[in-house]
């Protein structure tokens, strides 16, 4: 079967898998999208400023 170092070392490449699979998830499902709305949230809030400020030529 198994000694224990090869055990060991089974075990840590299923942890290190496990880490791997789920901060994929959370990265795809929740940090990517956030980041990607919150910086086009934030450049449409500059541009509104940028409109805003802007004098009106009559």
């Amino acid at each position: 079967m198994f000694d224990f170092d090869q055990y060991l070392g089974f075990l840590a490449f299923l942890s290190i898998l496990t880490l791997g699979f789920w901060l994929m998830i959370f990265l795809l499902t929740f940090a990517i999208p956030y980041w990607i709305f919150g910086s086009a949230i934030e450049h449409f809030k500059e541009k509104l400023a940028a409109r805003k400020a802007k004098p009106k030529q009559d």
